[in-house]
């Protein structure tokens, strides 16, 4: 029987590219936006999927870009949107960019291959239409 981590792996691998990474995270690539998922064991029969979606990256630190991210935070059904500062240079020559991540943690175990892979599907999508719009 495959453990958690492979049927994972087997579920995505249906339907996006996967790469397993040296320290047993998977990376999948969708619509502009890379994830990492991880499994991650909490207890006997408690699977926890963590999944790290990188929507957008040196974006430049607006006031507009700010106030998206807390909407899009507030309205979104699917994990924690969060914005990190980057501070490059000083002075006056300093420049403030932006990388924006979803987090989102949920438990796999009990869940069919086709409400995990579903699942997922709709966290990714989630992100990647964050990321258009902060894009655009």
């Amino acid at each position: 029987m495959p453990t958690f981590e492979e049927r994972l792996q087997s579920l995505l691998a249906e339907v996006l590219p996967v790469e397993q990474e040296s320290d047993g995270a998977l990376t999948v690539h969708h619509d502009a936006t890379f994830a990492s998922l991880r499994v991650v064991n909490i207890a006997e029969d408690l699977d926890l999927v963590s999944l790290t979606q990188i929507l957008a990256w040196d974006l430049p630190l607006t006031k507009k870009i700010s106030d998206q991210v807390a909407q899009q935070a507030r309205d979104s059904n699917f994990g924690t949107l969060t914005l990190v500062e980057k501070v490059s240079g000083s002075g006056k020559g300093a420049s403030k960019t932006a990388d924006v991540m979803l987090r989102y943690n949920f438990p796999g175990a009990g869940l069919t291959d086709a409400a995990l892979s579903t699942l997922i599907l709709l966290v990714l999508d989630s992100g990647a239409q964050i990321r258009r719009l902060l894009t655009s």
